[in-house]
């Protein structure tokens, strides 16, 4: 099991504030999603708990800072994928995913590596292409190649940034489900991710934490969260919501210009 603590966590580019003291705790097995309109800090939310950016306050992993953690540490206990992924790499698909697994690697390629990078490669269904070049793939294809190999990488802690972003909505879908099964399977994982679509978000996630202006609005469940009072407050937007099994789907119907 993994716990994350973010407590009071601020960051400011030059002199515009990002985020404000921001705090949530979650723990494996589940899946965190991160929601808010543009601009409301879930990028930059990811970073500062990966550790690339060095904000004030704190993101716990285990009750350890993650800022004090040596890169190579960091690596083992968390994988992370960037948005718009764009490479010009000739490294091939197979290749690509087997990177995840350099945190573990020795002096050789080892049979659990290969068996993780064929595992990640099947559950993201890029395993027919393998042997192709990561530069002749559509970006979408790249996509789920970039998240199979944080997958193998076999990081308890998973941050995504918007993992659906280039996918249809039928390999959205997909994806989604893919993560959040693969979050529950063995040990269990924690899997932290921005995500633009809410109903998506309200299908795989078991938490949301609303962004809005760099600070926290809301947390808890989506049942509990994706309100219409909520959507109009942090979107500006008035939305139908309609529960299925238990799921919130969100139905967009006009922006509200008195918000």
């Amino acid at each position: 099991m993994v716990r994350l603590e973010v407590e009071g966590l601020s960051f400011s580019y030059r002199d515009r504030p990002v985020l404000e003291g921001v705090g949530f705790a979650a723990e494996s097995p589940g899946v965190v999603g991160l929601v808010g309109p543009n601009g409301s800090g879930k990028t930059t939310l990811i970073k500062c708990i990966d550790g690339i950016l060095r904000p004030e306050g704190t993101a716990l992993l285990d009750g350890a800072t993650v800022a004090s953690l040596p890169r190579p540490e960091v690596a083992r206990r968390v994988a992370y994928v960037p948005q718009g992924i764009t490479n010009h790499s000739h490294a091939t698909v197979y290749e690509t995913v087997l990177m995840g697994r350099r945190p573990h690697l020795s002096w050789r390629v080892s049979e659990e590596d290969e068996e993780a990078v064929v595992r990640a490669m099947e559950a993201l269904k890029v395993e027919a292409f393998a042997f192709r070049r990561l530069r002749d793939l559509s970006g979408g294809e790249r996509q789920r190649v970039m998240v199979a190999r944080a997958l193998a990488q076999g990081s308890p802690l998973m941050l995504l940034d918007e993992p659906t972003s280039a996918l249809d909505l039928r390999n959205g879908m997909e994806v989604m489900e893919t993560v959040g099964r693969l979050a529950h399977e063995g040990d269990g994982r924690l899997v932290v991710m921005a995500i633009h679509d809410l109903t998506l978000a309200a299908r795989s996630c078991t938490m949301l934490v609303v962004l809005k202006h760099g600070r926290v609005h809301a947390s808890g469940p989506p049942a509990e969260v994706l309100t219409p009072d909520l959507i109009a407050e942090v979107y500006g937007v008035e939305a139908a919501v309609e529960e299925r099994d238990g799921v919130p789907y969100i139905f967009p119907l006009r922006p509200r210009p008195d918000l």
